[in-house]
């Protein structure tokens, strides 16, 4: 399972339109991702619910999981998404 930490770079965090890009870049892949906080059960990254249930906020790190051929390549594109501020593109 590869597993990568990042921290939220959109300035209103994963709400509405950023969260809407992160889930679509996640369905994407084509694997199952979750994403969560650190010591945190986690959620499905494909699911605009849970992630923005999750409430991560702009600064907060989140842990990403994936399984999967392609695994370490699919979080760090959504790794460099997150890392991005979202809202001001």
């Amino acid at each position: 399972m590869a597993t990568r930490t990042v921290t939220i770079a959109s300035s209103v965090g994963l709400h509405a339109r950023p969260a809407s890009m992160f889930v679509q870049a996640a369905s994407d892949t084509g694997l199952d991702v979750e994403i969560g906080r650190p010591g945190e059960e986690s959620v499905d990254a494909t699911s605009i619910l849970g992630v923005m249930a999750l409430g991560a906020k702009h600064g907060e790190e989140v842990v990403l999981t994936a399984e999967g051929d392609g695994a370490d390549e699919a979080l760090d594109s959504l790794v460099a998404l997150l890392s991005r501020d979202l809202d001001a593109e």
